[in-house]
């Protein structure tokens, strides 16, 4: 069993601060413009609008609107025939997950669906003035929290995706200096097995490099800063399929090493030179992890030109030739413009 109470990454303080100021904005307003208990439906829209992204508020908006329209309904309904006591809060509660089960509502919408019912039986009368007047409540709390989440620095997700980008382009560099270094070095079965255990690991990087960026994506709908950030998004989604070739040669070419590994290839004067073509294309991902820019056109890179073997290696031709073909593709994509 794997739980923990703490997050994995912090959210803002400025998220803190928006959810705030949206839930006691939600509270006064919609005070002031509804009459009756105490707006809570409104607050709580609120504060669950308040998300890390304008569409995912505007969606969070429109889920709990949704939500409670349908569970007031419902408890309403109950709550002309049997009442508020125990048996017709548990009926209603019952009767809205099944409702949003027939209609296959989201995980969220099915749970405000049974909480607003819930909470129409429990703390008010169930008359069709209170049911409408909390959905009137909980559209102007959804209402108050898109409003003050675009209004207050609209969220953008560039950050997580420029440190997942940049995790991945130094991954992608060790495990090319770990490869360049083990050609030139006696291996045993556990480093070999090791080796290609942390290549194929590159998968893990890519995959969370690219959900990041899916996710940065996402923050731009509906984001009025959208126009400014939506060429980085779009470089960063580039640099990431760059990098996705590179490690799928790199996984290829480690996985021909240890295939055809003897202990005669450390002395090899051409896995030699493959592999101080390795260390400068690990030089060259470093570089672009300091420029911020897989362009490398500003500054000469290190891998200027694929090696090249004019006659056939007299000796582990088949895996000379495998990773010399690796090695160009690799080439190939570090030296390609972002735009090409």
């Amino acid at each position: 069993m794997n739980w923990s109470l703490r997050a994995a990454r912090r959210s803002s303080l400025l998220q803190v601060v928006k959810s705030a100021v949206a839930t006691a904005a939600a509270w006064l307003i919609a005070g002031w413009l509804v009459e009756g208990p105490p707006p809570v439906f409104a607050a709580i829209a609120a504060l669950l609008t308040v998300q890390p992204s304008i569409s995912q508020s505007f969606g969070r908006g429109v889920e709990r609107t949704v939500g409670v329209i349908a569970g007031v309904i419902v408890a309403s309904a109950i709550g002309l025939l049997l009442g508020s006591g125990f048996w017709a809060v548990a009926l209603a509660v019952t009767c809205a997950l099944l409702v949003a089960w027939a209609l296959r509502a989201t995980p969220g919408t099915a749970n405000q669906m049974a909480i607003s019912a819930m909470l129409v039986l429990a703390l008010g009368t169930a008359t069709p003035g209170y049911a409408v007047d909390r959905i009137l409540e909980t559209a102007i709390g959804a209402v108050i929290g898109l409003i003050v989440n675009v209004a207050i620095v609209p969220p953008l997700a560039l950050g997580p995706a420029r440190e997942q980008v940049a995790i991945l382009t130094g991954d992608t560099a060790d495990a090319l200096d770990r490869l360049g270094s083990a050609l030139v070095q006696p291996q045993t079965a556990a480093s070999l097995d090791d080796l290609l255990a942390q290549a194929r690991a590159l998968r893990g990087s890519v995959t969370a490099a690219e959900v990041a960026i899916t996710q940065a994506d996402e923050s731009l709908a509906l984001n009025p800063r959208r126009r400014r950030s939506s060429e980085e998004v779009e470089a960063l989604s580039t640099d990431v399929r760059r990098l996705f070739a590179i490690t799928t040669q790199l996984t290829g070419m480690t996985r021909a090493f240890v295939d055809d590994y003897d202990d005669t290839i450390a002395g090899d004067r051409y896995a030699t030179a493959i592999a101080e073509q390795l260390h400068r294309a690990a030089h060259d991902l470093r570089l672009a992890v300091s420029t911020g820019d897989l362009d490398l056109s500003a500054e000469e890179p290190a891998l200027t030109r694929p090696l090249e073997v004019i006659t056939a290696p007299p000796t582990h031709w088949m895996l000379i030739g495998s990773l010399l073909v690796d090695l160009r593709r690799i080439h190939d994509g570090l030296a390609a413009h972002p735009e090409a």
